[in-house]
């Protein structure tokens, strides 16, 4: 009886050891058939991410500061006079939702058609959507600060698509050439150098379209935004009662 107790717990033991070993045994293989990733970024590649990020990080850092600027004057201002400290925050805020007209250094890109449509024999060139979004974004990163199309102001909530083969932006639309946009940025000279060293003329060239970078002018104006901005998931705090 005990021979048999003694077998039994030699064949449990050596069950155990062998499912152990063979766990091993896949785990091996898994890692053998599914290698780490690498990253296959060059040196230049990786500073350039790198900068991205420290860029980030300082303008991340900068709109903290001007926020706290904006609550400790704001504060300061409450206590001198109420009614001024409020009327400047709502100014603030219009000026921030793009309400008001801007008035600053920029430049202006006149965007044409390229070639004419009777030496190419196709119909006269369009923006697409796509191409428009690409130029925003670039002059985003390029420290645009203000940008308006055609004196229809672009917000960050503003639509751009095609409509029947035409594109809008939001209502209205840009069916004609040329197109002018133009950028109010507070550092200039980087806009101006960055959007002349960059490929997008290329991009717009495949379409049959030219742009044209006017030199750095001291004062553009930008118009304040026509529609009226829809806020979404948003709605008016009902107090409690017995709060004020």
């Amino acid at each position: 009886m005990s021979m048999n107790k003694s077998n039994w717990k030699q064949g449990m033991s050596f069950s155990f050891i062998t499912l152990i070993f063979g766990l091993m045994l896949a785990i091996q293989f898994r890692t053998i058939q599914e290698p780490i990733e690498r990253d296959t970024r060059d040196m230049w590649q990786l500073r350039e991410d790198l900068k991205r990020e420290q860029q980030l990080q300082v303008d991340l850092l900068s709109e903290i500061r001007k926020n706290e600027e904006l609550i400790d004057s704001y504060k300061e201002k409450e206590n001198q006079n109420p009614e001024t400290a409020l009327n400047n925050t709502l100014q603030n805020l219009k000026q921030e939702a793009g309400l008001t007209d801007i008035t600053g250094p920029g430049i202006i890109i006149t965007i044409d058609q390229l070639f004419d449509d009777e030496l190419l024999g196709t119909e006269v060139a369009h923006i697409s959507p796509e191409l428009l979004r690409r130029l925003i974004n670039e002059l985003n990163s390029y420290d645009a600060d203000y940008i308006s199309i055609n004196n229809h102001r672009i917000l960050h909530t503003t639509v751009i698509r095609d409509i029947n083969g035409e594109t809008k932006i939001d209502n209205f639309s840009l069916k004609d050439l040329p197109v002018e946009v133009k950028i109010i940025s507070y550092n200039t000279d980087k806009l101006y150098s960055r959007i002349n060293a960059s490929t997008t003329d290329e991009d717009f060239a495949i379409d049959n379209l030219s742009l044209s970078i006017s030199e750095p002018i001291k004062n553009i104006t930008v118009p304040a935004y026509e529609n009226s901005i829809r806020v979404k998931n948003m709605k008016p705090l009902n107090p409690k009662k017995g709060e004020s």
